[in-house]
């Protein structure tokens, strides 16, 4: 079916580090040309590059379909550019910096990732640049072309019933939850432990030792300690509130007093600032909590918990009434999914801590006290509750009416985006070297 096709239409726009990183291995040569925009065999060995990296086989990667999803995108771009689309440079940043963190951490180090590619980092992120802006355009593209696509519940019934069973997705077992949670008791404590030690080392960088340095060795951000702290450049609106404004008001060099935020204490040190955007280093420390200090917020969830057992409150109140998460208390604990905003978790989307505790507890039943992490990586204590367990099933209408509603839509977006595709084929120049020729292209308007 058409939706199963173009769902893996520009997935190579999502996750790929190819495009212009081109391999000193490759000796290159222009494969094809839509327009003026051009396709270097070394855009194709880079995605089969990437596909290794991630564990792909020799079987799973076909040169003609990677070639094929890289001529619509080069379609969708050569449209971007008629119709004047841009692209935000801030936006452009955050992904490069993406990238290169899931990279780095797949590879080991930045000097692994150097030694891959055999280029310096900056030259990497220059590749990247050009490579992020091109798709972000065509993403663009695409979505001016569907963005009035409507469907109603009958369409989704009629489309619901021509699904080939095989082609339905399989649904994970999901589980609904209801916590209680608070944090660490002598809080003041604690940050006062933290704040001594980043004033400790905010005292060596100001005698001469390396900010960068002492980033690796000390700070909590292990994503920005290996480059030393740096953050890259970034606008006030991509960094939280109180961390913004103390960065913003630095100088070239400035390290700055001890900023608090919602993910610990930092101490900054101003790199430098480019128009509306600064980069700097930061050294992240969070509080650490002592046994006795744990040992009370258990004590102090123990009691609650002996309160519900005994029928004196109901969860949902002593959820309302006790729990410090603002997010759930108000909603009788009930805890929302932030990768899906609806109420329900897979495995990999709950804590390791939160799903260690729940597989072993029955629908209805509440668990003992524990440590578990927020979404920030800071220490909380949590009782849960599990309130429903929906097993792993073959998606159905009944059950799963937004994921076939989705389906739906998608299909009838992939069958405006192929209508649109042929249309753009008859009329924009593309030639296609003979050594690609006898590909078994999926759209038969490639080859002229």
């Amino acid at each position: 079916m058409r939706f199963l096709r173009f769902s893996v239409i520009l997935l190579i726009s999502l996750v790929c580090i190819s495009g212009n990183l081109k391999s000193q291995d490759v000796i290159d040569q222009v494969i094809a040309v839509v327009s003026g925009e051009r396709v270097l065999l070394s855009d194709i060995e880079q995605e089969v590059m990437r596909m290794r990296m991630q564990g792909a086989t020799e079987s799973e990667y076909d040169r003609c379909n990677i070639l094929e999803q890289i001529l619509i995108q080069k379609l969708l771009l050569t449209q971007a550019k008629i119709d004047s689309l841009t692209v935000n440079d801030a936006s452009v940043e955050m992904e490069i910096d993406r990238r290169l963190r899931y990279f780095i951490n797949q590879i080991g180090s930045e000097k692994a990732l150097e030694n891959y590619f055999k280029k310096p980092l900056y030259e990497i992120k220059d590749d990247l640049r050009e490579l992020i802006s091109e798709q972000q355009l065509t993403q663009q593209m695409r979505q001016k072309i569907i963005d009035k696509v409507k469907i109603t519940p009958s369409e989704v019934k009629s489309f619901y019933k021509k699904i080939p069973s095989d082609s339905l997705p399989q649904i994970p077992e999901l589980y609904e939850l209801q916590q209680i949670m608070i944090f660490p008791p002598s809080t003041a404590e604690a940050k006062y432990q933290v704040r001594e030690k980043l004033l400790e080392i905010r005292e060596r960088v100001l005698k001469g030792e390396r900010f960068s340095t002492l980033a690796v060795a000390y700070s909590e951000d292990r994503a920005s300690a290996i480059k030393g702290g740096e953050l890259g450049l970034r606008s006030r609106d991509e960094l939280v509130k109180a961390f913004a404004d103390v960065a913003f008001n630095l100088k070239e060099g400035q390290v700055s007093q001890i900023v608090e935020t919602e993910y610990g204490f930092h101490i900054l040190q101003m790199i430098e600032r480019k128009d509306d955007k600064v980069n700097v280093r930061h050294i992240l420390m969070k509080p650490q909590y002592s046994s006795d200090m744990m040992s009370q917020a258990i004590s102090r969830l123990d009691s609650i918990s002996n309160l519900i057992k005994s029928d004196s409150i109901a969860f949902e109140r002593a959820a309302m009434r006790f729990s410090e998460d603002k997010k759930s208390n108000l909603n009788g604990g009930l805890v929302i999914n932030p990768y899906t905003n609806t109420s329900f978790f897979e495995k990999d989307h709950l804590q390791p801590a939160d799903y260690y505790v729940i597989k072993e507890l029955k629908v209805g039943d509440m668990s003992a006290p524990f440590e578990s992490r927020d979404e920030h990586a800071n220490v909380v204590f949590k009782m849960l509750k599990l309130k429903k367990v929906v097993k792993a099933h073959k998606a159905n209408i009944k059950d799963d009416y937004d994921i076939i509603q989705n389906m739906a839509k998608q299909n009838m977006e992939n069958e405006i985006l192929e209508d649109w595709l042929t249309k753009k084929q008859k009329t924009t120049f593309i030639r296609i070297d003979k050594s690609f020729r006898s590909c078994n292209f999926e759209s038969k308007g490639w080859i002229k």
